[in-house]
């Protein structure tokens, strides 16, 4: 046997949170810790151990234990401790570019503070990796990366180049056996040369030199017997030579000739799990992870960045705001494949990073109406790109001005009817009262107190609160509150009497614009362009134009017919979208898995229509379905048994001007062990799909790679949009679709490898234990609908036995909340046919214009643009080390000449080091992500 040289990593794969509560998996890490630093104090043989390459662990234990911090960080700069480069080990497919970004800079930052990061992207455990991975790397100074899923069948050696759609290349360390091939060495130098003699002999043809042996799986304690095992087995034999080592000095002497290339995302499942199905679980996470994101990065930093002072930017509120996000992006975390303990802490976090974020980006926008000259009310465009759009506002009167469609009258607020008077109330009421008023003036949507006075006499206490639809700053609010709490202390037997002077309003809908990119417009409304019609048919309508019973909305861009029969519609002629689907789901949080016998329904019961606004601006027709959908599961016979009448609310909402049709889908889910999907109709078959993730667009076909372990299913996740046979849809949080109605398919299933929802007579698809086919039988022709996946629901962790995959993923643990029984589904998306620009199509289906009124008084004109970027995707503008910062990226093949009006800066990489100056414009290669500091 030749002689081989193996390098042991000392290692721990900590998962922050998953089975386990955080604080339960905490007392852990102390332990772990604790027991680790005497160790590598006092045993120079067992020489190094690597953090997990995440700094969340560094600072979980040290909130414990805050006096070993320069202990910590003596074992590190020593190199005995490798920590980072990441803050938390998230997953690549289930949050945005950004945040990868914003966790890698996070834990470089707080890795600094211990001597630096390891230098290499360690990514062991994801659930696949991103196209643009190896570029966000070397923009980052790496060179290396060590991934273990997603790696394909064509990829045959422990090392490969892999290559961004830039061109930018790191070489990628593959773990062929994973991150615990050298886990729990026994304390026996002849069973350890044993087992690594076993593994040289299973992977021998994947090494491309040396072994790599981690010593280490999850929550792994250090083994103290490590390096004296080490020593006597280099003892008793000389055809291995065995040493501890870090991973930073393996890869630095790793060999690069002659390795195999990959470009773009690994997805593969041919060797290894890549448990597609978290995209679609607990889909209450994926929708507040898509919230609080937009909320950040669209919302409060770009309007904080470019309304604020310099000095006002909140950048611990923002730290706070991020430190929860990048905690949430955690794999076992976002994925939701956890313990429901778990879930809820996620969700939390979400919440209060989006009320911050939120607060400050109403800060922001006060900041601009404050800074705006005229008087008047004002629309604000957050996306960088000038746009029109429709606008909801509270005005004035009583006359609906031309042009505008009116929603409603306001006849009072506060549950009080215009034009009653005065209101005699007794103390504890006012009490009452004063608790429940807001400390600001705002009192609902387009209503604001605009006076208050507070007077008494012999007879009583008189409150006057004057009311309008526009906002009037320093309005004394707790003033009053305080002067009227005094009156009834001193008087607590007084008569109060509150008058509100309401002038009439009206709630209304306006189209506006256009407005500049990063702007403000002062409100004016404009005639509608291509105004929005709704008909009902009925037995007199003409022939060939609205079916009887049907519903039509079109502005001459887009034309929707809905069926009233079955509770479809069509688009632009092609009919049948919105088609729910309703199959079993005998899997867990990471596999979708159909029952023995499955049963779909995609009929309903009973379907009525109804029109809630007729336009011209806008037109709204909901869609109220009955279906009957099984209870859940029976575990014994895997059969779908009971029923619920399930009514479902589709709501169609057509706007002037607009190329695309909203969609909202509303529901409270009553039943266990399914998965919904919507069915839409290509308007011509596709044998691709193109879907947004991290800083691109990536292609993908119809099959997925996969094994009899997993089942290769080609359901993809999608960031915000995915088009195929000239579809586009825009989501939120609706991460999960697949291609199906495949032609030319001769396997058991008519649709793609796993539809169920396309399955031959119930039983096809395979008994419990078994594996049906890995991957299609004959040739795949196009599909002819996108199925996006509204809800899934399990009751398991992980579960053993699935038709999908039989071996578990994890415990198998029951987890209630999987089932998401009794969950307010609010599913929303948009459908645009032949869209040029799906990122544009998201920022105005989800990203809508502003309102603010200015009080007038300030600097601005009542027109302009605090910047101009055009020629690029945004995907960043905050303020940072000193400047405003702004990141990019081109997600064609193109070159593109990226436009900053009259700024100028320095391109930097994401350590902010600089790269390059940048004056007015600057050229970005295909597919290539830039970061600009703006110093004037």
């Amino acid at each position: 046997m030749a002689q081989h040289h193996v390098y042991i990593v000392p290692h721990t794969h900590w998962d922050r949170e998953w089975y386990d509560p955080f604080q339960t998996f905490r007392m852990r890490l102390v332990k772990l810790v604790d027991e680790l630093m005497p160790l590598l104090e006092t045993d120079p043989s067992y020489s190094h151990f690597l953090l997990d390459g995440q700094m969340a662990v560094v600072d979980d234990y040290l909130e414990v234990r805050p006096e070993a911090e320069e202990r910590l960080r003596d074992l590190a700069t020593q190199g005995r401790l490798s920590m980072g480069p990441w803050y938390i080990l998230m997953d690549e497919f289930l949050v945005s570019g950004e945040t990868i970004v914003r966790d890698l800079q996070l834990g470089m930052q707080r890795g600094a503070a211990f001597g630096g990061v390891a230098q290499m992207g360690y990514l062991p455990d994801m659930f696949g990796h991103i196209a643009q991975m190896p570029q966000i790397l070397r923009q980052a100074g790496f060179e290396h990366a060590v991934v273990w899923r997603g790696v394909p069948s064509s990829i045959d050696r422990t090392g490969f180049w892999w290559e961004a759609p830039d061109g930018s290349t790191v070489r990628a360390e593959y773990l062929v056996s994973g991150y615990g091939n050298g886990a729990a060495i026994a304390n026996d130098a002849k069973q350890l040369v044993r087992r690594v003699e076993d593994h040289i002999a299973e992977v021998a043809d994947f090494l491309v030199d040396g072994l790599l042996f981690m010593n280490g799986t999850d929550h792994q304690q250090p083994q103290p017997w490590l390096g004296h095992v080490v020593a006597e087995a280099n003892a008793a034999q000389d055809n291995l030579v065995l040493e501890v080592a870090s991973l930073p000095e393996y890869l630095a002497i790793a060999p690069t000739d002659g390795l195999p290339r990959w470009r773009g995302e690994l997805r593969s499942g041919a060797r290894a799990n890549v448990l597609m199905g978290v995209a679609s679980n607990r889909v209450d996470v994926k929708r507040a992870a898509a919230l609080t994101e937009r909320e950040l990065e669209q919302r409060a930093e770009p309007a904080a960045a470019l309304f604020m002072a310099e000095d006002d930017w909140p950048q611990s509120l923002f730290e706070l705001a991020w430190l929860g996000v990048i905690r949430n992006a955690a794999h076992d975390s976002i994925c939701a494949c956890s313990v429901d303990e778990v879930v809820e802490a996620v969700l939390c976090r979400f919440a209060e990073s989006r009320q911050i974020a939120t607060g400050i980006t109403s800060q922001a926008l006060g900041a601009l109406a404050r800074s705006i000259a005229p008087t008047g009310q004002v629309v604000v465009n957050l996306s960088p790109r000038p746009r029109s759009g429709v606008v909801e506002l509270t005005i004035a009167g009583e006359s609906t001005p031309p042009g505008a469609q009116l929603l409603s009258d306001a006849n009072g607020v506060l549950g009080i009817p215009r034009g009653l008077g005065a209101i005699t109330l007794d103390a504890q009421a006012v009490r009452t009262i004063i608790g429940m008023l807001p400390s600001g003036s705002q009192i609902d949507q387009g209503t604001w107190i605009t006076g208050v006075t507070v007077d008494e006499d012999a007879t009583g206490i008189d409150v006057r609160i004057s009311l309008g639809s526009e906002e009037h700053p320093e309005i004394p609010i707790e003033s009053m509150k305080q002067s009227l709490s005094a009156m009834l202390g001193a008087r607590p037997a007084a008569v109060v009497r509150v008058t509100l002077d309401q002038p009439p309003t009206q709630r209304i809908l306006a189209t506006v614009g256009p407005v500049a990119g990063f702007g403000w417009q002062a409100f004016s409304i404009t005639e509608p362009s291509n105004p929005v019609t709704v008909d009902e048919g009925d037995a007199g309508s003409p022939a060939g134009q609205i079916p009887d019973g049907s519903v039509s909305l079109s502005n001459g861009l887009v034309d929707v017919v809905v069926d009233a029969t079955d509770g479809t519609f069509s688009v632009d002629g092609t009919a049948g979208f919105g088609r729910l689907v309703d199959g079993g789901d005998y899997g867990d949080s990471y596999n979708y898995s159909p029952p023995v016998h499955d049963s779909i329904v995609q009929d309903p019961e009973s379907v009525t229509l109804s029109v809630v606004e007729r336009g011209p601006i806008r037109g709204i027709v909901d869609i109220h379905a009955t279906y009957r959908w099984p209870d859940h599961i029976d575990g014994s016979s895997g059969t779908r048994v009971g029923a619920h009448d399930v009514p479902v609310t589709t709501s169609l909402e057509l706007r002037a001007g607009e190329h695309f049709l909203r969609v909202t889908t509303r529901f409270v889910n009553p039943c266990a062990d399914h998965r919904l999907r919507v069915h839409l109709p290509l308007p011509e078959p596709a044998a691709t799909s193109e879907a947004e993730c991290a800083f691109a667009v990536v292609t993908r076909g119809l099959e997925a790679e996969g094994r009899p372990e997993e089942r290769g299913l080609p359901t993809f996740p999608s960031r915000r949009f995915v088009t195929a046979g000239r579809l586009t849809v825009a989501h939120e949080g609706l991460l999960e679709y697949e291609l199906v109605d495949i032609q030319e398919r001769h396997d058991d299933h008519v649709g793609s490898a796993g539809s169920a929802e396309q399955a031959e007579p119930a039983g096809q698809v395979g008994q419990v234990g078994q594996v049906g086919p890995v991957g299609p039988a004959g040739p795949a022709g196009p599909a002819s609908t996108l199925a996006i996946t509204l809800l899934r629901s399990t009751g398991m962790l992980s579960r053993l036995g699935m038709a999908y995959r039989p071996m578990p993923a994890g415990p198998l643990t029951p987890v209630e909340g999987l089932q998401l029984l009794g969950y307010h589904v609010e599913a929303r998306y948009a459908l645009a046919v032949d869209c040029n620009d799906p990122y544009a199509l998201v920022d105005d289906v989800f990203l809508p214009l502003e309102m603010v009124y200015a009080p007038g008084g300030g600097w601005r004109e009542p027109n302009g643009s605090a910047l101009e970027v055009g020629g690029a995707q945004v995907s960043s503008l905050r303020y940072h080390a000193g400047a405003m910062e702004l990141r990019v990226f081109n997600p064609t093949g193109n070159i593109a000449n990226v436009t900053i009006g009259q700024r100028s800066g320095w391109l930097v990489d994401l350590r902010g080091r600089p790269v390059a100056p940048v004056a007015g414009s600057f050229e970005l290669r295909p597919f290539a992500i830039a970061t600009v500091r703006l110093t004037s």
